[in-house]
């Protein structure tokens, strides 16, 4: 052992002070921040600038009464900061460890260097846990690394093309995609939750020895972190502290009819009509893409869409709302270019020619990071689509998409894409909430194709995406759908049937559809759309007519068994409804998951925490979708502390165990709780 003298210990190590209700960590250029933010939790802010950067990103500000109950301590080897039920340690070389109310370790940081507080060398690794390594000429590299107990189970993130619901082991891009939604909050096994509150574009690797966040330029550390007894009580938490949905509105809960794409009104209406005629529920039809004449002019096409103010009030008196799809994309030649050009408006190429998107056209994205961008695509969205009764917008390409993902070579308003781009589909969906909220709508809702924490309060439904039309796809949603419910994105939908690569006269594809469908209906959003085989003439060439057309998507363009099948649903989702709204209310007061993993319910039971085939929706009803081919009989487990109905044969069991069950084409094994009927 050394013989360092204790006196030399704040010489030699950090000091520590308290700041109103902070505890406050110095060394070496180095300010690190603990705070109380929310009942249960804590913020953490660490910097190397010459001031704390403000930015708060996905979180608010927390309610003046939920940290009056904090505590600090400071003594000669350590200080400690306890709001409600956890508490943070800070030794002298700056380590932090976070304990329950208990006293359990939740979590730990990774550190290999320097010396403990008697001076003995702890390891000659090397290894510093908030690692801000500086680019040169720039801000910071920043790696944030913890201990990881290799039993955890790890939940939430956002939505990844895989079909693993348990991300233990996983190493995931912190970066949006087509199909990719990078939300980085996670619920643990071991009782936290953790938001990793930095757009930065990075990574995270979930390891069995050591798990890693990463930003690849950044000016701060910024993460939150909550204890709690239940995953519900720590999705509650997150959700106080980051915002709730608003309540649903009544027709969103139905069901949803598009295709890519209907191309001219008159093609729009007829659907609509067959729809009524048949007496088929249907709550919203969709307006998809290129129905404007250039990308950047957020309008009808008056070629194809002669009269939208008729078209909208028609399908009114039906009891169909109308959605609107809007891209984010401008086009070089279209009549708002120049003007958003500019003003600024536009997102910056930093090398070559300034084009982010080449699809349709040379484009660049408008930027919804800059506050006057998003007022003036609002202005055009409301004059020409709002005010004529539109009321639910389709945010498509929200990432945003570009033809080549070069991160750092793209910038925005509030700084370069690699450092703040996953904020992007966030500012999206704000652009519209703030333009509606202040036209007077109430239960605000716009499909989005990404989202990042925070995105919920917004009123953001997702969808996974342009996805492919398979069993394995559909596995992949499973998974994706309850990991966005975990991540705190309580509404959340999939292309009934897959994005591509179906043909309609495929008996395969048909399986693949029905049981799609039959899932959808247990979706916190039934939506059914795709880009189906053949492709159809062109009704013309000009203006957004030059972008093609799939074939008919609606639940009578198949055999007469869909059919029927799908019928079946519609009408079991429309009988729903009530219990849906009471799901739909629970999520915009409290942040729950409208469908969630068994452990959500039942976190007691020890293999809930271990089941990736089944879930919950809504409290009463368990849902086993079927995801194989040519699958017609399957295993289910009944959760502990329950009894169970098959909804289908009325046949009762007791819980905590697995049963076989029948799965015929056209039935989707769910089984109903203590004596429920939401039906």
């Amino acid at each position: 052992m050394s013989d360092i003298n204790h006196n030399e210990l704040k010489i030699m190590y950090g000091s520590f002070e308290e700041d109103k209700n902070a505890l406050i960590y110095s060394y070496y250029g180095e300010h690190l921040r603990v705070e109380p933010w929310g009942e249960n939790s804590l913020r953490v802010r660490s910097h190397k600038m010459a001031e704390m950067p403000q930015e708060d990103w996905a979180l608010l500000q927390p309610d003046s009464g939920t940290s009056g109950g904090s505590k600090i301590e400071i003594h000669d080897y350590d200080a400690s900061i306890t709001n409600g039920k956890i508490t943070c340690r800070i030794n002298l070389i700056g380590k932090l460890e976070f304990r329950n109310a208990d006293g359990r370790l939740l979590l730990e940081e990774y550190v290999r260097n320097r010396k403990d507080m008697y001076g003995s060398t702890c390891s000659s690794i090397e290894v510093e846990a908030r690692e801000f390594k500086p680019i040169i000429g720039g801000d910071y590299r920043l790696c944030m690394r913890f201990i990881s107990d290799p039993e955890e189970k790890i939940f939430g993130m956002g939505q990844y093309q895989t079909p693993y619901l348990n991300l233990k082991g996983m190493d995931l891009e912190l970066a949006q995609r087509n199909s990719q939604a990078s939300v980085p909050f996670m619920v643990s096994s071991l009782g936290y939750g953790f938001l990793w509150n930095n757009p930065a574009v990075g990574r995270v690797n979930f390891g069995k020895n050591i798990t890693t966040w990463e930003a690849y330029s950044t000016k701060k550390l910024d993460y939150w972190i909550t204890s709690g007894d239940t995953p519900a009580e720590i999705e509650e938490a997150y959700a106080s502290v980051t915002g709730k949905v608003p309540m649903m509105p009544d027709f969103a809960m139905g069901f949803w009819q598009c295709k890519l794409r209907y191309q001219t009104q008159e093609e729009l209406l007829s659907v609509a009509r067959e729809y009524k005629k048949r007496g088929l529920p249907i709550s919203v039809i969709v307006v998809d893409f290129f129905h404007w004449p250039l990308q950047g002019e957020w309008k009808f096409d008056p070629v194809y869409w002669p009269d939208p103010d008729a078209m909208i009030q028609e399908l009114k008196e039906m009891g169909i709302e109308l959605m609107v799809s809007i891209w984010p994309t401008v086009d070089y030649r279209s009549e708002n270019f120049d003007e958003m050009m500019g003003k600024g408006y536009l997102i910056r190429v930093d090398r070559g020619f300034p084009i982010s998107m080449d699809f349709q056209g040379n484009t660049l994205h408008y930027d919804a990071t800059n506050p006057d961008a998003r007022k003036y695509v609002w202005g055009k969205a409301k004059k020409n689509y709002y005010d004529k009764g539109v009321k639910v917008f389709w945010l498509d390409e929200a990432e945003p998409e570009y033809s080549v993902y070069d991160f750092e070579n793209y910038r925005y308003f509030l700084g370069p894409d690699v450092q703040v781009g996953n904020i992007y589909p966030l500012m999206y969906a704000k652009t519209f909430f703030d333009g509606m909220k202040e036209a007077g709508q109430e239960n605000i809702i716009n499909l989005l194709r990404c989202a990042w924490a925070g995105s919920q309060r917004y009123g953001a439904l997702v969808w996974s995406g342009d996805i492919k039309s398979s069993f394995p796809s559909l596995r992949n949603q499973f998974a994706a759908g309850l990991n966005m419910g975990m991540a705190g994105i309580p509404w959340w939908t999939t292309d009934i049937g897959g994005f591509f690569g179906a043909n309609v006269k495929d008996p395969k594809f048909h399986e693949v559809l029905i049981r799609w469908f039959e899932y959808g209906a247990f979706c916190p959003v039934m939506r059914l759309h795709g880009y189906r085989w053949p492709v159809q003439p062109q009704v013309g060439t000009t203006g957004g007519a030059a972008c093609l057309s799939g074939a008919p998507n609606e639940v009578w363009s198949y055999t007469d068994e869909v059919y029927e099948i799908c019928k079946k649903f519609l009408e079991l989702r429309e009988k729903m409804k009530p219990y849906i709204t009471k799901l739909m209310a629970e999520a915009h007061l409290k942040g729950t998951p409208v469908m969630r993993p068994l452990f959500y319910d039942f976190p007691e039971d020890g293999k809930c925490w271990e089941n990736d085939r089944q879930y919950m929706f809504g409290p009463d009803i368990l849902v086993a979708p079927v995801m194989e081919e040519g699958q017609r009989r399957m295993t289910v487990y009944l959760p502990e502390g329950s009894s169970w109905t098959n909804a289908w044969t009325r046949e009762n069991f007791e819980g905590g165990r697995e049963i076989g069950t029948e799965a015929p084409l056209e039935e989707i094994p769910l089984f109903l709780r203590d004596g429920a009927n939401p039906f």
